[in-house]
This record gives structure tokens, C-alpha cells and sequence, in this order.
């Protein structure tokens, strides 16, 4: 009896767990039905604060209006310790890695500007002579991404929906706005300075659409410059920063005595529409241009998810004029709080709250000028670049007998002149190590890696993966420098500049909100090439064909 009983309870435990089994299996089907269709927002804004600090999210925070960087913290989700994964931190990189989840050794945007190393020659990251400017007589326009080697994340959604979302970008900078536009684009636009208007190239178009054309015709440049740029409050409130006559660290506008807010730009700008840069109203400007565009394109009112990247650069000309610890920095940003707020505001009643998606990033920081660190005891200085080339030089001229064997030091790196090594016939690895040499004796430079070597080099691994992941063999030097924290070269003694690995560079804000995205923070360290597979991810579209980052599960819903 007892052994039927154990088989009748054997048997009865079978068909409860297969009718649980099939129960599950039931419930899990019918997450997907037939006919259901697989939801996405209807718009992605991507914005790119050029120069933007991590820390400009908290600095100026009690400062700050409630809707606009505080309702990016407080309702989306903040990775709160996102790092750029190579060297050099400069914005055409900058852009390229957050639209493209790579790293210059793939993608090939090796700087602003670098050298092609079989000819010598220098070439501009967006710079492209076979097409022309549309919207202007200048050759502002003469820019596409054809020297982008890989995909973006917006490439990547028009070709998941069959080219039929719509793709635009948008920056003051041609390179901000060409760039996370990617190669697919329906058009990318950015500021011409000798007409004040907004231009592209024939890359994208051969005529510009009647509403840029009514756009540009409000003038809008023009009459932002003349309202002058005065403080949003009594300059001695402004506590977060040096005091207001800092001539020694900051940078003045020319034509006036002290560089010091307000600023009469209705009397300096004289018909020179690209002073607008350098004011907060070059972000106010691009984000009435953004609103233009979502109007007239009728961005996120179609069957699939249309993409805009912005970038706000007016942020980068301030900082390199006046620096991070200046009033009119702190007043820019400030500017800046109220502007998002106000095109979230629109965001909302145009495409709806809780459709849309944005991310809110930077392509690089900015370090403290080093004049004002050591005038508070922290070591800092500024590295004599054209010494230190022009005695390098020297020195390999009495060894090998050919003048100017090393081209420059772009992007913190020794390009050496190959037509001149190649026509004499010398031994160019021979040079390189008498180039690490000379350069490990200045006193100002920590590391002087070969990149070829790196993996053997005596270095810290963190640096070590930033250097190669910034290596590319077509378009950057053979050598990287790394100075001492603190060290900069290649700008004035006033204002700020960037480029290394440091934090103060490296560490950028990273603000997801809206559709998709839960209300959160994050700690641990996340990436720059991090951005664009969580952007895929969110999509569920593929990840650009460059990729080697990972999606931050954490923020999803």
C-alpha cells in the first residue's frame, strides 16, 4: 500500500509540474501577439554640452531652475561616473565616440585635425573639398562625415527602418553637427560666420528648405548680440566662481578694458556674427534653430522614431575664454539651465511627455587654469610645446643632418616627417627612440610611450588602454605624451583648453530621461562608448558597426 501510494503521489506531482510548465509557457507567448507591434518613442534628442564638466551638473545646482538640469537628475536616470575611454579628449572625438560606441583606432576621428602619416599632411576631421556650401558664399560649408570610417547609432536606426526615420543634426560647429549625424543623414546644419545663417553642404542637399531659409532670415543672431549679455543676478552673487575682474586667468573680448560681465556685444560685434559663440546666446540660438526643425520636420509625428542631435557649443568657446572657475562660465551655464528647461517644456507639448527620449552628455571636460591652481598652491603649469619641438628638432638634426624630422606635437603626440625620413633613408624606429628619450628628460612629461610598444610599456594600465584605443595607426602620431596632471599646452596663460586623460577631462555628465527611462543613479563606472549601444538598445535596433561598448541595463524601465 505504501508503495502505491508513493507512485500515485509521484504521478500526481508529474502532472501538476508539466500543467505549470504549460502554464508558464502560455504566459510567456502571450507576451508577443500576433498583430501587436513593438513600441519605440517617437523622438531620440541626443544633446552634447561641448566642454561640459561632470561636476557643472552639481556645482551650480542650488542655482539652478527646477525643470531643467534638475529635472534631468531628478526624474531620468544619472551615471554619475562615466569616463572617456581613450586619449585625446577633443571634441571631434568627443562626438564621434558618444554616436558611435567606438574609439578613434576604429572609427578614425583622430582629433579636430591630425596628420595623415603616409603624406604628411594635415587634415581637418569633417573637412571634405568635393562638395560645396549650401546657404552661403563661404567655405564653410566645403564639411561631410566621409571621414568617419564607421557607422553611428543614427545610421544604424535609418537602417532599421528602412530609411524612413528622419535624421538631423544640428551645431554651432560643423563637427558637432556633422558627425552624430552620421553618414545616412536627412541633413546636418551648423553656423556660418560670415552671414550669421545656418548652412550645409552638398553632401546632404543642393538648396536649403524654404523654412532654414525664413529661419535665417529673422536675423536672430543679430538681435541676440544686441541685447548685450548682462548677468542673470548681482555679480558678487556668483559664489561659485573667482571674482569678476580675475584678468590674470580669464580672457577678455576685444575692444573692451577687463574681462568682465556685462559684456556690450550690440557695440563689438560690428557685423562679425560669430562673436555669438563665445556668448550664452549661441546655445540659445542652436536650441531656437532645434525647435525649428522639430516643427518644420515634423520630427516624432511619423510611423517610427526620428533622431535630432544637438550640440550646444557656445558652452566650449566660453570655457576656453574665461576658464571653469569664471562668473561668466558659471552665468553661461545658468543661461543654459533655462534654456533646456523651456525645450523640454516644448518637447513635452509637442511630441508629448513620456514619448520622447533625451540624453544629456559632453564630449570632453575642462581643467582649472594652471596659473590660478598654483596661485592656490596645487601644481599645475604650462608646457612650453614650441621649446621643446624646436630643441627636439635641433637634436635630431645634428644626429641625422635633415632638418624638421618631427612635424609637430598634435593631439600630445610626435608625428615625425616620413618623406623626409624615407627620401634620406633612415632608420625611422631609430628616431622614434631617440625622440622617447629626449622627451622622458623634460621635466613637465610623465610618459612618452611608443604605440607600437604600449603593451610593454611601463605605464599604468589605464592609460595604457587609452592610448591604444586612441591609436590609429593611418592618422595619429607614433608617440603619445602624457604630462604630468596639471600640464596643458596649446592655449594662452588665460581661459582653459583640454585634451589629456585626466579626470578633470575625462569624466563627463551622462543624463537619460523620459521614454524608457527610470528614475535612478548609477555609480559604477560606465563609458563614453557605453552611450550609443544603450541608445541601440533602447531602439532595439542594431549597435553601429564599431561599437565596443555595452548597454547600461540600469537605466531601463
Amino acid at each position: 500500500m505504501k508503495i502505491k501510494h508513493l507512485l500515485l503521489a509521484v504521478l500526481l506531482l508529474g502532472v501538476i509540474t508539466v500543467s505549470a510548465q504549460t502554464k508558464r509557457k502560455k504566459s510567456t507567448t502571450t507576451a508577443v501577439t500576433a498583430g501587436s507591434e513593438l513600441t519605440r518613442p517617437k523622438l531620440v534628442v541626443g544633446i552634447v554640452v561641448d566642454q561640459m564638466r561632470w561636476d557643472y551638473l552639481y556645482r551650480y545646482y542650488d542655482r539652478y531652475q527646477s525643470n531643467g538640469f534638475k529635472r534631468l537628475l531628478n526624474e531620468g536616470f544619472s551615471c554619475e561616473n562615466t569616463q572617456i575611454d581613450y586619449i585625446p579628449t577633443v571634441t571631434a572625438a568627443g562626438h564621434t565616440c558618444i554616436y558611435t560606441g567606438s574609439v578613434p583606432s576604429i572609427h578614425g576621428i583622430a582629433g579636430n585635425d591630425f596628420i595623415i602619416q603616409a603624406t604628411g599632411k594635415s587634415m581637418y576631421c569633417a573637412g571634405d573639398t568635393t562638395v560645396k556650401t549650401v546657404g552661403s558664399t563661404s567655405t564653410a560649408g566645403e564639411m561631410s562625415p566621409r571621414n568617419l570610417l564607421t557607422t553611428t547609432v543614427t545610421d544604424e536606426l535609418k537602417l532599421a527602418t528602412n530609411f524612413r526615420s528622419k535624421v538631423i543634426g544640428i551645431a554651432l560647429k560643423d563637427r558637432g553637427g556633422i558627425l552624430p549625424a552620421g553618414h545616412a543623414a536627412n541633413a546636418a546644419y551648423w553656423f556660418d560666420d560670415k552671414t550669421g545663417n545656418w548652412i550645409t553642404s552638398t553632401y546632404y542637399m543642393n538648396d536649403l528648405p524654404q523654412w532654414v531659409k525664413d529661419f535665417n532670415n529673422q536675423k536672430l543672431a543679430e538681435k541676440y548680440l544686441k541685447l548685450d549679455w548682462d548677468p542673470l543676478y548681482p555679480v558678487n552673487t556668483y559664489l561659485q566662481s573667482s571674482p569678476d575682474n580675475s584678468a590674470r586667468y580669464e580672457g577678455k573680448f576685444k575692444g573692451t578694458d577687463s574681462p568682465t560681465l556685462p559684456v556690450k556685444t550690440s557695440a563689438l560685434y560690428k557685423g562679425h556674427w560669430g562673436m555669438i559663440r563665445s556668448t550664452p546666446y549661441g546655445n540659445t540660438l542652436t536650441l531656437d534653430f532645434a525647435v525649428s526643425a522639430i516643427n518644420n520636420e515634423q520630427l516624432g509625428k511619423h510611423s517610427v522614431t526620428d533622431f535630432l542631435a544637438v550640440s550646444l557649443s557656445s558652452t566650449d568657446y566660453v570655457g576656453h575664454q574665461f576658464g571653469v572657475n569664471a562668473v561668466e562660465t558659471e552665468d553661461t551655464y545658468l543661461r543654459l539651465d533655462r534654456d533646456l528647461a523651456k525645450f523640454f517644456a516644448f518637447l513635452d507639448a509637442k511630441v508629448g511627455k513620456g514619448n520622447y527620449t533625451v540624453f544629456l552628455t559632453a564630449d570632453h571636460g575642462a581643467a582649472h587654469n594652471p596659473a590660478f591652481l598654483t596661485d592656490h598652491n596645487i601644481p599645475a603649469g604650462q608646457w612650453n610645446e614650441k621649446g621643446v619641438l624646436a630643441g627636439l628638432n635641433t637634436m635630431l638634426e645634428n644626429r641625422y643632418k635633415v632638418k624638421r624630422l618631427v612635424l609637430g606635437f598634435g593631439n600630445y603626440q610626435v608625428n615625425l616627417n616620413y618623406a623626409a625620413i624615407n627620401k634620406e633613408r633612415l632608420n625611422a624606429d631609430a628616431i622614434k627612440y631617440d625622440c622617447i628619450k629626449y622627451l622622458q628628460q623634460q621635466p613637465d612629461v610623465a610618459y612618452a610611450v611608443d604605440m607600437q610598444q604600449v603593451q610593454t610599456a611601463s605605464i599604468p594600465d589605464e592609460l595604457r588602454g587609452r592610448i591604444i584605443n586612441g591609436y590609429n595607426a593611418e592618422r595619429s602620431g607614433v608617440i603619445q605624451i602624457i604630462l604630468k596632471p596639471g600640464w596643458f599646452s596649446g592655449f594662452s596663460p588665460t581661459g582653459t583648453t583640454h585634451g589629456t586623460w585626466n579626470p578633470y577631462d575625462a569624466h563627463i555628465p551622462l543624463v537619460f530621461m523620459g521614454w524608457g527611462i527610470k528614475h535612478g543613479s548609477l555609480t559604477r563606472e560606465t563609458h563614453m562608448t557605453d552611450i550609443a549601444p544603450t541608445v541601440a538598445a533602447l531602439l532595439h535596433i542594431q549597435a553601429p558597426n564599431g561599437n565596443i561598448g555595452k548597454p547600461i541595463g540600469e537605466i531601463f524601465k
